[in-house]
């Protein structure tokens, strides 16, 4: 007798394939191929509402002259400050 036709003819070998067929269908048992639920997990996901969303504050308006004179004297505070760094990439 040839060794492949010993194996197929082993007491554990086809206890081992019970066993893995058992194990399969314990698995498979759960599952519902039944297409026609209601709704999906991409479904699910597309009505998702994050309930904790940061939402940015809404600055007030300023007008144009206001912002001139707002960047001039952050300028000037730039410009004048007292600071220990010599080298920070500006020379006027």
């Amino acid at each position: 007798m040839s060794e492949k036709s010993k194996r197929d003819h082993d007491p554990d070998d086809a206890n081992d394939r019970e066993l893995i067929n058992m194990e399969f269908e314990s698995m498979v048992e759960g599952l519902s191929l039944d297409e026609s639920s209601p709704s999906t997990y991409l479904d699910e996901l597309e009505n998702f509402v994050d309930q904790n969303r940061f939402v940015a504050p809404t600055p007030p308006r300023k007008s144009l002259s206001v912002n001139i004179k707002s960047a001039l004297s952050a300028f000037k505070k730039w410009k004048d400050g007292k600071t220990d760094r010599d080298g920070d990439g500006v020379a006027l």
